[in-house]
Parts: C-alpha cells; structure tokens; sequence
C-alpha cells in the first residue's frame, strides 16, 4: 500500500465549506478522511456524502456507544450513507460488538456493496496511566487495558482497532498481523502535540506496524496543507 494511502486526515472542522475546502487540497495527497463528531455534528451526513462525491474514502469516526441494538442501527445507517470504515466503543462490551458486526455485514450484503472495515475505539490517546487510574477508574496500566479491549474486538469479530502508537507492537503480538491498527497521536518531529498524550512520528508509527495513521492539526492547521500532507506522503515513503 502506498503511503498516501495509509494517511487518513482528521476533518475536525466547524463547516461543511472549511471541510470541502480541505478535501479539494488535500484529495491527491490522502488516502481517507475522517469525518468526527465535530464535523458530523455540524453538517451531518452531508459530510460523508460530500467527501464521497469527490470520490474520496471516509472514516465515520463517531465512536458508536449504546446498548446493542442502536449501535447496530446507527452502523447500518453508516453503512447506507457508504462509509469506508467506522468504529465503536470497545468498553462497550462484546454483544454490543458483535452487534455492530452483523449489522455491517448484513447491510453491505443487503446493498451489494463492499463491507466496511469495522474496528473498536481503545483507550484514547489523549489519557495517560494517571487520569485512566485515577479519573476512568481502570487500575491497570495502559498497554494491558489496551491489549485486553483489542483481543475483545477481535474475538467479537472486528476488522481492528484505534490506539495509540505506544501500543502497536502489543496488539500485533497479540492479534496478529492482519488485524487492523489505525493509529492517532501522530506528530511529524517538532510539532505542537495539542491535547494528545501518547504520540509518535509517522515513520516511527510505521516502523511499529501501524495499519493508517490518522493526522489532524500538523496538516490541517498547516500554511499549506497540501504540502504538509505530500511532505508527510514522503516521510512515509522511505519507511515503507
């Protein structure tokens, strides 16, 4: 795969305008986007369609978190609206995992379309060991929280996972080397780390094993966003 490929951009824009501006710059340069809550919850699903129209590739990064029957509507509603990929809340246990699962493969099945990848949200990367202790209550450390939500996934029969680059290897160790690991907190070497805590260069992520990276700020709040991303792009490259 090639690097442009593994790139997805994090669109946490206010606008569905701010966000078509950054896919006309950025569509040559990126393999996916990411549509959040953010931007999801401003424009709506015209966000994902807008992003389909220029025939770019989307991520419905909405964390999908409920009982299993909602989840499993909202993911058939994503399904619908031709997302590339989605994700859900692995503290929301395995039914509800499993749920989600069904509901995407049947979906796809239903419309005769590709099945989305579906991967589960671990701990996010904004905590450390201090606040996933002392505020989230969960008392082990982060790479074995983080392992035992990822082989949850899998078992519930998820494509992969969100983590943070520390914990790469832990989950190819422990799920194997098909399973999907996209991975935020990426900061090219001297940029502002914003609000996340567990981060990596692209090419460090890469070098662990990560799937796709998601990059937000470092290209989106660029100068040049284009040439942020084709400098990232080629960052990559040598790696891969």
């Amino acid at each position: 795969m090639p690097a442009r490929d593994k790139i997805i951009v994090a669109l946490d824009v206010a606008s569905l305008a701010a966000g078509e501006t950054l896919v006309d710059q950025l569509f040559p340069y990126v393999g996916m986007f990411k549509v959040g809550l953010e931007f999801y919850t401003t424009a709506g699903p015209a966000a994902i369609r807008m992003i389909k129209e220029r025939g770019g590739k989307v991520f419905a990064d909405l964390k999908l978190h409920d009982i299993p029957n909602t989840v499993a509507g909202a993911a058939r509603a994503l399904v619908r609206l031709g997302v590339d990929m989605l994700n859900v809340h692995a503290a929301g246990g395995r039914n509800m995992m499993e749920a989600a699962a069904a509901a995407v493969r049947e979906e796809a099945a239903a419309l005769g379309c590709q099945v989305p990848a579906l991967i589960a949200v671990t701990v996010l990367t904004s905590l450390d060991r201090k606040a996933l202790q002392e505020e989230v209550g969960i008392e082990r450390e982060v790479e074995d929280q983080v392992v035992r939500w990822a082989r949850l996934a899998k078992e519930a029969g998820l494509d992969g996972v969100v983590a943070s680059p520390r914990e790469i290897r832990a989950i190819r160790e422990a799920c194997g080397p098909e399973f999907l690991i996209v991975t935020p907190g990426v900061r090219p070497a001297g940029a502002d780390r914003g609000d996340q805590r567990r981060v990596m260069t692209p090419a460090a992520a890469l070098q662990e094993g990560a799937s796709y990276l998601v990059i937000g700020r470092p290209i989106t709040a660029a100068p040049d966003p284009a040439a942020a991303a084709r400098a990232i792009g080629e960052e990559m490259e040598g790696v891969i």
